[in-house]
């Protein structure tokens, strides 16, 4: 009798570990649905080392929307990373991903494998701030006796003459 008692006790113990996890997938979900995307990031990052209680269904669903939280807060990487765990599951185990988000899960996909395999779109509609200055070997030509740069605007130190550094895009003497 009492070992009866513990058996049916520990499994109730463990079906409401499962329904605790996925009620943290479906409060998560809502989140994301809610573009809370960093309360939902949280959520995503304290269940991901209890996925394996989750059912194939819910482990790709719980995949998709990390992957999805990872691509609308800009983390690129990770978000590949769980957009193809996603797929991947619901290649093997369909039913967990809804015909909806298999497509974005598919646009969103390509665009995050062209920044691995390359791709001239990606990089044409980049909001990358960086710009590169350079100038030629041998191009030292400078205004007022070698004081400043023919511009009179730096971006390096390089771009200053000798006792010089660049602050705010201005050369000073040291």
């Amino acid at each position: 009798m009492r070992l009866r008692f513990r058996a049916a006790f520990a499994l109730a113990l463990a079906l409401a570990g499962c329904a605790t996890y996925r009620e943290d997938l479906y409060r998560g979900q809502r989140l994301y649905e809610e573009n809370q995307y960093e309360r939902a990031l949280a959520l995503w990052r304290v269940l991901e080392s209890d996925t394996d209680s989750l059912s194939f269904n819910e482990q790709a669903r719980y995949a998709y929307l990390r992957g999805m939280t990872d691509y609308r807060l800009g983390f690129r990487a990770d978000s590949r990373h769980w957009l193809a765990i996603a797929k991947a599951i619901e290649q093997e185990h369909t039913g967990g991903i809804s015909p909806e988000w298999k497509q974005r899960l598919d646009e969103s996909l390509e665009d995050l494998n062209k920044d691995v395999y390359g791709g001239a779109e990606r990089f044409d509609k980049s909001r990358s701030t960086f710009k590169e200055h350079t100038k030629e070997a041998g191009d030292d030509t400078t205004e007022g006796g070698g004081d400043k740069p023919a511009s009179g605007k730096c971006y390096a130190n390089s771009d200053c003459p000798d006792g010089f550094m660049c602050d705010n895009k201005r050369c000073v003497k040291l």
